[in-house]
């Protein structure tokens, strides 16, 4: 990683400009992405009412909820639109972005898109971001690598790569993804 020099600089500052903000609903404003996310083992960045820091699991680094529920993002969607719709959303909740969360800049990697539903979905690195109803305790990856709902689901690292597949996954191979950080696919 040759971004590793700041990497806990930029999620302390990440944190701080997160903790600012409150846990109402509300509109969207555009995210940006970035080269290369910045975040550290067990920091904490408040994002209003949702928390999102970072757990290491069995295949390495990923981003979670303040549950410890890993965050996914969906091979499908594009950086500006969620696909996973209907029923999609029973398995893979998206991470809903709130008023208060907006109110503020959100941190570099970090942005939204708003959903069909009128909902604002918080993005990560150009990613719509998720959980997976079959994660039922912290720091679980069974959702990565899946092929469900229409296509491959991965686990978010703070880089924005996908995380390497799960041996006991359905899903192989890899999306046609590089997960370079650069939001398109």
């Amino acid at each position: 990683m040759r971004y590793r020099w700041w990497v806990g600089p930029g999620l302390a500052a990440a944190a701080l400009v997160l903790a600012a903000c409150g846990s109402n609903s509300g509109s969207a404003n555009a995210g940006s992405s970035h080269p290369a996310a910045a975040a550290t083992n067990q920091a904490d960045a408040g994002v209003g009412s949702v928390a999102i820091k970072t757990m290491s699991t069995s295949k390495g680094t990923v981003l979670t909820n303040a549950d410890g529920l890993t965050l996914y993002w969906f091979a499908d969607d594009t950086a500006t639109q969620s696909m996973c719709t209907g029923s999609c959303v029973d398995y893979w909740p998206p991470v809903i972005a709130t008023a208060a969360t907006l109110a503020g800049t959100l941190p570099h990697g970090f942005g939204t898109i708003k959903r069909a539903n009128g909902q604002t979905q918080l993005t990560y690195d150009g990613h719509p971001l998720y959980t997976y109803s079959g994660d039922t305790a912290p720091g679980q990856i069974n959702g990565n690598g899946l092929n469900a709902s229409g296509g491959l689901w991965w686990a978010i690292t703070p880089t924005g790569v996908e995380l390497a597949a799960a041996t006991t996954s359905s899903g192989s191979g890899s999306s046609g993804s590089s997960g370079s950080g650069s939001g398109g696919w």
